[in-house]
């Protein structure tokens, strides 16, 4: 995964969303919420185990 990718989570944000688009790798990935525009800031393997699907900035579905 690289900035710029889509991905959905597991649970949904308190605002409904469940579509994160990835805003920054590295030691702690930041992720914005796609319904209310929160940023959020977590670990690589909290954010592997949150995340349900992923799908790159050209729309091509991975897991």
């Amino acid at each position: 995964m690289q900035a710029g990718d889509l991905i959905e989570l597991r649970k949904a944000h308190p605002c409904g969303g469940t579509k994160w688009e990835v805003v920054r790798t590295g030691a702690d990935w930041k992720i914005r919420c796609l319904g209310c525009g929160r940023c959020v800031v977590l670990s690589p393997d909290e954010l592997r185990r949150r995340m349900k699907t992923a799908c790159s900035a050209e729309g091509h579905e991975k897991k």
